[in-house]
């Protein structure tokens, strides 16, 4: 497997240098910063990005006051709580983008959030605590007890709100098959194996997060902007 310096290497190569790779790497918050952040607004990242799937994220940024209208800021209780009749009602609503599939997502995974609440105290409890080494385990918990996470909408959203992890882009998973880790697309539970392992050893070489280990991954490519 190709080491981790040397992907560092071709990234800076193709990024200007070191220093100028290493300035445009974002970081990942603390845990502290991640607990400190109110389960709402993870309700309303993964809304976002179940809304975005498929669409122009600039139509969706543009209506998105609409949506924090429509489902009265995201508030776990009141999502959690949507009846049929609410989500027939907020099908019509103009303020927002009236996919029923999507409208539905958004109570089915406020349940999930207020479930994880009760059983860590909070649900950036469970976000902030998980551990990096086993990062493709959140993405399957996501994916099985949540509804439209999988993907990478789970990833985007984690990484959108700060957490530390890995996005399974275009070019990283480019980055990740020239690197011997998988011959193709991660799809199976095998292959995320794989792509952790890997990671893991990468954070034991580098002593660097999985989210610059991913950003470092992507930008190692030729088409990473």
């Amino acid at each position: 497997m190709q080491s981790f310096a040397e992907i560092h290497r071709l990234a800076a190569d193709r990024h200007g240098g070191a220093d100028a790779l290493e300035a445009g790497l974002s970081k990942p918050k603390t845990a502290d910063e991640l607990k400190a952040i109110p389960d709402h607004r993870w309700l309303a990242m993964f809304s976002r990005v179940v809304f975005q799937a498929g669409m122009s994220w600039k139509v969706i940024d543009a209506k998105w006051p609409g949506f924090e209208e429509a489902f009265h800021g995201f508030d776990i209780a009141y999502c959690a709580g949507l009846t049929p009749d609410d989500l027939d009602t907020l099908a019509q609503d103009t303020r927002i983008v009236r996919s029923p599939p999507k409208i539905a997502s958004v109570a089915f995974n406020a349940a999930l959030l207020r479930d994880v609440a009760v059983e860590h105290g909070s649900a950036a409890a469970l976000f902030a605590d998980w551990p990096a080494d086993d990062f493709v385990g959140l993405l399957d918990l996501l994916r099985t007890r949540g509804n439209r996470l999988g993907g990478n909408s789970a990833a985007y959203a984690l990484r959108f709100l700060g957490c530390d992890g890995m996005v399974f882009g275009r070019d990283g998973v480019a980055a990740l098959i020239r690197a011997g880790v998988v011959d193709k697309p991660p799809k199976t539970k095998r292959d995320f194996a794989k792509v952790q392992a890997a990671l893991n050893q990468w954070r034991a070489e580098s002593g660097r997060t999985l989210t610059e280990i991913s950003q470092i991954l992507a930008k190692s490519i030729d088409a990473a902007g």
